[in-house]
């Protein structure tokens, strides 16, 4: 791995999240909206910000809406996250974010974004194959606007491991096997993206491990399985653990999975094992589903959960870890 501490994270789809908190959702219903706030989201902005409180170097790329971009140079400005975004004609998407408290559970309502012309993503490669030379790791999260090929994100990973930086992936579908097949360090599918890419369900956790290893022995470095609120499962050649999150109140799931891809990150880039690595995203991801919104106030005060996350050994072939 590169020396240098520079990290930039990739978003093609961002979205501005609407979190809404409305007690006993009833469809079909006039319902009440008793709170709301607006984030600058998309899976590699809320990574990006989360990769400030651990005080390391950021960088942010993808397209953004020119119409509404405020919102989202607000964030860059106040985290200090190097805006590297190409601005695209239009206005990013709504994503809309429905909390329900009394029955503890988050409805999406996700916009399509904006669709990019061939000329904006040439632009966009153009500018992270300049960061290349100076950035240890890139992260690419979220889904793909329309119009932008799934084939884009496994030529991605190949560029940027040809220029010697680790990438980490957080995508889903076709985007998903592209990624694969062009083996990156590190990749975080929940169950159901791994069901899709393997083209059948799996549920049990022995199941899942498996097929884990099976992704490690293709030249995957790092596969982490979210398992929700069962915690997840983290593989890697020679250790593998599951986590399970302490007990909280859940107020949204918004940005677990986000926290959790930027917490293993941070890990790599502070040297922690994997072990290490493991608790810590475990706690952050549950800090995180304790708020309406994506952001942390305090890496310190989540951090202080990690004393209250189970972790488990788990046997890999050829042994078990010690």
């Amino acid at each position: 791995m590169k020396t240098i501490s520079k990290l930039l994270t990739i978003t093609l789809n961002p979205a501005i999240d609407l979190a809404c908190t409305v007690p006993g959702l009833t469809l079909g219903q006039v319902n009440r909206v008793i709170d709301y706030q607006h984030d600058a989201g998309g899976k590699g902005v809320n990574i990006a910000a989360l990769l400030r409180k651990f005080d390391l170097q950021v960088a942010a790329t993808g397209f953004l809406g020119s119409d509404n971009q405020e919102i989202f140079e607000t964030l860059f400005r106040n985290e200090r996250i190097e805006d590297l975004f190409v601005r695209i004609p239009g206005s990013t998407r709504i994503g809309i974010k429905i909390l329900d408290p009394k029955s503890h559970s988050t409805t999406d309502l996700n916009f399509p974004g904006l669709s990019p012309e061939q000329e904006h993503v040439e632009a966009l490669i153009d500018v992270i194959r300049k960061q290349l030379q100076d950035t240890a790791a890139v992260i690419i999260a979220g889904s793909l606007p329309p119009g932008v090929e799934a084939g884009v994100v496994g030529k991605l990973v190949t560029m940027i491991k040809e220029c010697g930086s680790r990438v980490f992936v957080d995508t889903s579908g076709e985007a998903l096997t592209s990624a694969i097949e062009a083996k990156p360090t590190f990749i975080k599918p929940n169950i159901d993206e791994l069901s899709e890419y393997l083209g059948r369900t799996v549920r049990s956790e022995r199941e899942i491990f498996t097929e884990a290893e099976k992704l490690i022995r293709s030249g995957v470095e790092t596969v982490v399985v979210s398992l929700g609120e069962r915690g997840a499962l983290f593989v890697e050649k020679e250790e593998a653990y599951y986590t399970t999150p302490p007990s909280i109140d859940v107020v949204s799931t918004v940005g677990a999975g986000d926290a959790l891809v930027g917490s293993m990150a941070a890990g790599m880039m502070l040297n922690l094992s994997l072990r290490e690595r493991a608790k810590m995203a475990t706690a952050i991801s549950a800090a995180v589903v304790t708020q309406a919104g994506p952001g942390l106030k305090s890496i310190g005060e989540a951090r202080l959960l990690e004393q209250q996350v189970d972790i488990d050994n788990v046997t890999i072939s050829g042994g078990a870890n010690e």
